[in-house]
């Protein structure tokens, strides 16, 4: 368990943060300069708060008020930065065993062999940094920090600099640190990476917490957070695979509300994922559409719609497909043409090609069938 309760003053600008999370990721999620990085730098102590407290896994980090504040390399904390940082003159072997070093003995749980194996390091291990790409460099990075054995792990944008391909190269490996049991605390601005990734969310703005939780709860309530970016806006959806079909190039997915139809993926049946739906890739309809080369249509109730100012031209449509949400994004011109209005029965309109593989996220690294979704 990670908990945190710290304010601190940065000039003009202040830090107010209150959340606690267990293990699995929590993200912090914010715009740029939100104060995302003053907040695990507190957790880190490279940033002193200037009262509050911060305790992790029962062993309290920091406390103004008993007068508490443990030095950077007494906290057990292991800090990924959004570049490796390795050391250049040591084999990758040697800077994952940099870490294991300051790991306690009676501490260590987690071995070089078994962060080699959870991170597909087998075939770096006698290279050196200069001759690995960027995904590479970041999984020794997060190798040598694991095997410090940290009692957290803390991941300051660590895909920032790297290219779409190498992302995906990466975000694999990061899925399975659910496996060590370690509280992951993941700071990150790309919805694309939290949606696939956490477990739990911390929204950050103007250096407050604003609201925290489980991650399918927060990101399905877009009231909370993608202010003036209409992009943002989408649902996330608890689902589960129930079966391909090969002659389609279809896989299928259950949830509460029926059954969407996304592109062939490789996961067996059984396993629970999570779907981001962009609001801008739901069209609407007030009767069952026809002849139309959509695969999900997917009958509802429209519940509200937004915002209440009325303000700019996009409106946004929140429905409820049988017990699930579902966001769209219209036009208003299509609101007073439609005559839509809370209650009425509506169609959502959902194309598959939106749901790619970069949109789904396994829960706990491919977890089995008996998981819930």
């Amino acid at each position: 368990m990670l908990e945190v309760d710290v304010k601190r003053r940065l000039g003009d600008f202040g830090i107010e943060a209150r959340f606690s999370s267990d293990k699995g990721v929590t993200a912090l999620f914010g715009r740029s300069g939100a104060g995302k990085t003053s907040i695990v730098n507190m957790v880190s102590g490279l940033l002193k708060p200037d009262e509050g407290r911060i305790e992790v896994g029962g062993h309290v980090l920091f406390d103004s008020g008993a007068g508490i504040d443990l030095p950077p390399w007494k906290r057990r904390i292991g800090y990924v930065f959004q570049e490796g940082r390795l050391f250049p003159h040591l084999t990758v072997r040697s800077n994952l065993l940099y870490g294991w070093r300051f790991a306690p003995a009676a501490e260590r749980r987690l071995g070089l062999e078994q962060v080699v194996a959870l991170l597909d390091l087998g075939a770096l291990l006698k290279r050196r940094p200069r001759s690995l790409s960027g995904g590479e460099k970041q999984r020794v990075a997060v190798g040598r920090a694991l095997l410090s054995n940290p009692r957290a792990l803390l991941m300051d944008e660590p895909l920032a600099s790297l290219d779409v391909l190498m992302k995906n190269e990466i975000l694999p490996y990061i899925e399975r640190l659910d496996e060590t049991g370690i509280p992951v605390l993941y700071v990150s601005h790309s919805l694309d990476e939290v949606s696939r990734l956490a477990r739990n969310l911390v929204l950050v703005s103007g250096g407050r917490v604003t609201r925290s939780g489980g991650a399918d709860e927060i990101l399905s309530d877009l009231e909370q957070w993608s202010p003036g970016d209409e992009t943002e806006i989408g649902t996330m959806l608890a689902t589960r695979v129930s079966r391909h079909d090969s002659e389609a190039g279809l896989t299928h997915l259950d949830f509460r509300g029926g059954e969407l139809r996304v592109p062939l993926v490789d996961i067996p049946a059984g396993v629970a994922v999570r779907v981001w739906i962009r609001a801008r890739d739901v069209s609407v309809a007030t009767e069952p559409p026809r002849g139309l080369s959509l695969r999900n249509v997917l009958k509802g109730t429209l519940v509200e719609i937004g915002p209440d100012d009325d303000a700019g031209p996009l409106a946004e449509l929140r429905m409820r497909i049988g017990d699930a949400p579902l966001t769209a994004l219209v036009t208003r011109q299509a609101v007073r043409e439609l005559a839509l209005a809370p209650g009425r029965e509506i169609y959502a309109l959902i194309k598959s090609a939106t749901l790619d593989r970069r949109q789904l996220s396994l829960v706990a690294a491919m977890a089995g069938p008996d998981r819930d979704a």
